[in-house]
């Protein structure tokens, strides 16, 4: 027996037949779905110390549960003192089942640790079906042990869709259970 995470079976399920209800689709490969989700982390600090780089790599990799990578600039930066090819922030990509359970854990033991939280902003899109959503604090995840974190930070999770508008997007995420705020 081979294992489908909850999210992903919901998506065969519920999503695919809610989806081609309120937009028509004609068939099945018509209907929006999550290709990916990255998680990135900038870590300006990084310049002067260059441990905090491997602290977010750690965090990355422990939220998400697969190995993040280290970014490096792009070209110097004299007023930042930053150099090319300096080590600058993390990010991991996550596809199939990662990426499933990773959502899965975001909607349901992270999000509602935020305090005061009535939902996620709907100004995140792209205009391509793509949405990106800011954490500003990684305490928030169950796998991150508040009495090691040195010190608090945010992150970046960009959710990217096969979606042609940003209505289907929202329409996909929102089926997925992303907590939007009603406007």
């Amino acid at each position: 027996m081979t294992y489908t995470p909850r999210l992903k079976q919901e998506y065969k399920d519920k999503v695919v037949a809610a989806l081609t209800e309120e937009f028509g689709y004609n068939n099945v490969m018509q209907v929006p779905k999550l290709t990916k989700i990255v998680i990135s982390k900038g870590v300006g600090a990084a310049v002067a110390d260059k441990k905090l780089i491997d602290h977010a790599v750690d965090e990355i990799t422990k939220i998400s549960g697969q190995q993040a990578v280290a970014t490096i600039s792009k070209k110097d930066v004299a007023s930042f003192k930053l150099r090319k090819g300096m080590p600058i922030g993390a990010k991991v990509t996550l596809r199939g089942e990662r990426m499933y359970e990773f959502l899965d854990r975001l909607v349901t033991s992270a999000l509602p640790r935020v305090r005061d939280f009535n939902g996620i902003k709907a100004n995140g899109f792209d205009g391509r079906g793509n949405y990106n959503l800011g954490i500003t604090e990684q305490i928030i995840f169950p796998e991150i042990d508040i009495d090691k974190v040195n010190k608090i930070s945010g992150m970046d999770i960009s959710f990217v869709t096969t979606a042609e508008t940003d209505k289907e997007a929202k329409s996909l995420l929102t089926e997925l259970g992303l907590p939007f705020k009603k406007n």
